[in-house]
């Protein structure tokens, strides 16, 4: 919120989604949230809020200084062409979003540990089948990759139910951080790898960056338990999608769980769909309320405007 009496004028600037009718604040008088063709004046936008822009998406306004994600991926503006070095990036960072995120991946994790998929098919089939006897929880290790909000949330869900968590982060613990009952942090270089490894269902939470893109690969895939099983909810570029297809069918894997995809939605006849070891869902692992999102780009603003660190702000360098 700034002292003017005027509406703070936001650009929405996507070429997948129409931001300005999903972010439409309603009766909200502290903000306007625009599509570009409605701006009147381009040199008066200093906010905008972003997903997947165009490359020349930032180029129309000299005075922009801070380009907000509307969830907490930002890669795609990060690697924007016209994004200038003195523009601050932002993102989201929700609370209810992360409690969200954990739920799902608690789900998942009990989807893939007790076989679910297999009573589906047998109810579709009329056939009565008792025979499995999973693990107990704390025999059964569950890797997270990652350790930001989002990532310390699903670890805390999926210890609480009493599986053995082990989370690979890129920092060891501060000495005054306390570690949750049940989690195991594995860090530093190849700490993905390590956690990979031993995981006998593997989480992927992780950001996306110049390290982490196409990180899920054959070669990543060959290292992991054999018979072990997928969760992917980070961003789909993380994986090379036919090196999944390759692993499930020689057994290396035994069942996945896919979230976000390279193409967003996937085609028609893309080999996930029918795929029998592997649930699809479309992107819908979290979401963030339009007014939440609304609120953090106006706290976030408000803090740049008043020479304080954004609470949302985004490291550059870090990519996150």
């Amino acid at each position: 919120m700034t002292s003017s009496d005027q509406p703070i004028q936001i650009v929405a600037l996507s070429k997948t989604f129409d931001l300005a009718q999903v972010f439409a604040p309603g009766d909200d008088q502290a903000v306007r949230v625009l599509r570009p063709h409605e701006v009147s004046d381009p040199r008066k936008i200093e906010v905008a809020l972003a997903w997947r822009p165009e490359d020349v998406a930032f180029d129309a306004y000299p005075n922009l200084k801070m380009v907000s994600s509307i969830a907490a991926g930002v890669d795609s503006i990060l690697a924007c062409p016209s994004l200038r070095q003195d523009t601050v990036v932002t993102r989201v960072r929700d609370h209810s979003q992360a409690d969200l995120m954990a739920g799902f991946a608690a789900f998942q994790v009990i989807w893939h540990h007790r076989r679910m998929g297999d009573y589906i098919a047998n109810q579709a089939r009329h056939v009565w089948d008792r025979s499995f006897r999973p693990q107990a929880p704390g025999s059964v290790t569950v890797g997270v990759l990652g350790y930001g909000l989002m990532g310390k949330k699903c670890a805390m869900a999926i210890a609480a139910m009493g599986f053995r968590v082990v989370v690979a982060r890129n920092s060891a613990p501060a000495a005054s951080e306390i570690v949750p009952d049940g989690i195991e942090i594995v860090a530093g270089p190849g700490a993905i790898q390590a956690v990979a490894a031993q995981a006998d269902i593997l989480v992927n939470i992780l950001p996306l960056t110049d390290t982490t893109r196409d990180i899920l690969d054959r070669d990543f895939f060959a290292q992991m338990r054999k018979g072990a099983a997928l969760v992917q909810m980070a961003r789909g570029e993380h994986m090379i999608e036919d090196d999944l297809l390759s692993a499930l069918d020689s057994g290396r894997l035994s069942g996945a769980s896919v979230d976000v995809f390279r193409q967003e939605p996937p085609a028609e006849d893309h080999p996930f769909w029918s795929h029998p070891n592997i649930m699809v869902t479309p992107h819908k692992a979290s979401d963030t309320s339009p007014a939440e999102v609304l609120r953090q780009v106006l706290e976030n603003f408000s803090a740049l405007r008043e020479g304080r660190i954004p609470p949302g702000l985004v490291n550059r360098e870090a990519g996150y």
